[in-house]
């Protein structure tokens, strides 16, 4: 009988580690799943940025990506205006 009781507490405290480990283990795997989000961000930012830059680069200046989404308001606007007249 204290044989049974003893291995009864010994797999409680077994599992205990084991659940606490496991929570251990989900907290380490979000911490990196957020750092590796965060790192992820960063470089579709950089791309982005360079992509811009280059496509500056390439048109030599003469299109500024707010120059062009201005533009490209304006003419939303234009349409916008003209189908509303009709």
């Amino acid at each position: 009988m204290k044989l049974n009781s003893l291995g009864a507490a010994s797999l409680l405290a077994l599992s205990l580690v084991m659940i606490s480990g496991c929570d251990q283990a989900e907290k380490s795997a979000q911490q990196l799943l957020g750092k590796a989000s965060e790192s992820a961000k960063q470089v579709i930012d950089d791309t982005h940025q360079a992509a811009e830059q280059a496509l500056s680069e390439a048109t030599q200046g003469l299109i500024s990506p707010k120059e062009k989404n201005a533009e490209e308001q304006s003419d939303s606007e234009t349409r916008e205006a003209s189908s509303q007249e009709t």
